[in-house]
């Protein structure tokens, strides 16, 4: 059984940096397209990167192009999330997923785990 464990959230003034832990257990985390996701209060859950297992592909969403970066350390078997300058409206609850699916997607239904979420505050 595939676990999944965020760390890393905390409140952080806009234009700061956090960066992203998600702990992976049951598997290698390098067979899985690995995926982050946020859901802001009174908001719907969205797709923000994703890691993909074959070829290391990644993709973002459009805001946080050029600010956020999705890397994965095999030997921790460990996904990260780096998030520079951020943005009040970064504010949320973000999400690890993994999916078993042959290509990395963007769509929450095609993920198979879940981790708990991890609370990131950008304060103006």
């Amino acid at each position: 059984q595939v676990q999944l464990v965020e760390s890393g959230g905390g409140l952080v003034q806009a234009g700061g940096s956090l960066r992203l832990s998600c702990a992976v257990s049951g598997r290698t985390s390098s067979t899985l397209n690995m995926g982050w996701f946020r859901q802001a209060p009174g908001k719907e859950r969205e797709f923000v990167a994703v890691l993909g297992r074959i070829a290391s592909i990644t993709a973002y969403l459009d805001s946080v192009k050029g600010r956020f970066t999705i890397s994965r350390d095999n030997t921790e078997n460990t996904v990260y999330l780096q998030m520079n300058s951020l943005k009040p409206e970064d504010t949320a609850v973000y999400y690890c997923a993994a999916s078993k699916g042959l290509n990395p997607r963007s769509h929450s239904d095609t993920y198979d785990y879940w981790g708990q979420g991890t609370q990131v505050t950008v304060s103006t």
